[in-house]
């Protein structure tokens, strides 16, 4: 009863973190882009009709993407997708579904355009959709201030509640982890699985789970905001990973796929990509040369 009490509480929590994310948004000027009459000549007729596109997303993921409401949206992504609207002469909209299964099968399916993402590319995931990858990502936990359960590694999540994103890469891992921890005798991994960033790091906070475990960008983000309760664990392991790339996502042999690619180049050789990514404090995330199905595994 009183877990369910604490629980409630917490989720009055998560709703005003919300407008607290509509807030946060950093100093720094992005600068404006002239049409790029090339790219633009490449655009579907009727996207040049429509003059639109709409990017879809599965709730907040920041510094990436932080969502206000179904159409508001800010974050590095969000100052990307601006950037590329205005090169390429559209207006960027912004829908959002529930997971990112949704979101996945949505664009495979041609409900939505694309998704600017960023998501994790996978040999499995390019079977449906390609990715225009623009960032490298490293997969970390938060836990709580101290980190009590001593998650240092993948290895030591036996016998601990561990929360993470339904339908996305770390679920998988963390699933393959509790799997092993029983085929080997450990105590059991209990995996905890959300559909939004802000519920999963909610769960560590009211202690209704000992770690997230996610992308290192968002919960250093998380951490940030968390006045001093949480700290990040496992930072500079591979926990589960090779080299994991990061991009917007099209469907299959979409000709938007090498539009995004020569708009992101174009951002990256004007120093536009670098300014939103500095912005955000995702330095250390940026990648020399954006690529289409960067991975290999």
């Amino acid at each position: 009863m009183l877990r369910n009490v604490l629980w409630a509480a917490g989720m009055a929590m998560v709703l005003s973190h919300g407008a607290a994310f509509a807030q946060a948004a950093p100093a720094g000027n992005i600068p404006q882009q002239k049409v790029n009459d090339d790219l633009r000549a490449k655009l579907p007729e009727e996207i040049r009709a429509s003059n639109k596109l709409v990017s879809v997303n599965s709730g907040s993921f920041p510094p990436y993407e932080i969502v206000t409401d179904s159409r508001t949206m800010t974050g590095a992504s969000a100052d990307l997708a601006d950037a590329i609207g205005q090169l390429l002469g559209v207006k960027i909209e912004h829908a959002t579904v529930s997971g990112l299964s949704a979101l996945l099968s949505g664009i495979k399916s041609g409900r939505y355009q694309f998704a600017m993402g960023p998501v994790g590319d996978f040999k499995s995931r390019q079977e449906a959709n390609d990715f225009v990858d623009y960032v490298q990502e490293y997969v970390v936990f938060a836990v709580q201030k101290g980190n009590p359960k001593g998650i240092n590694s993948l290895e030591e999540a036996c016998g601990n509640r561990i929360a993470v994103m339904s339908g996305g890469s770390a679920e998988r891992v963390i699933k393959a982890q509790a799997e092993k921890c029983a085929a080997e005798g450990k105590p059991a991994l209990e995996v905890q699985s959300y559909t939004d960033q802000p519920t999963s790091i909610l769960s560590v906070r009211s202690k209704r789970a000992d770690a997230f475990f996610s992308s290192q960008a968002p919960l250093t983000y998380f951490v940030q905001q968390a006045n001093g309760e949480l700290e990040l664990a496992a930072v500079g392991k591979a926990n589960g990973f090779d080299d994991l790339y990061q991009g917007a996502v099209v469907a299959k042999g979409s000709p938007l796929g090498e539009i995004l690619l020569g708009a992101i180049k174009e951002l990256v050789k004007n120093g536009t990509y670098a300014a939103v990514m500095k912005k955000w404090g995702l330095e250390n995330n940026m990648i020399p040369e954006p690529g289409i199905n960067l991975a290999k595994k």
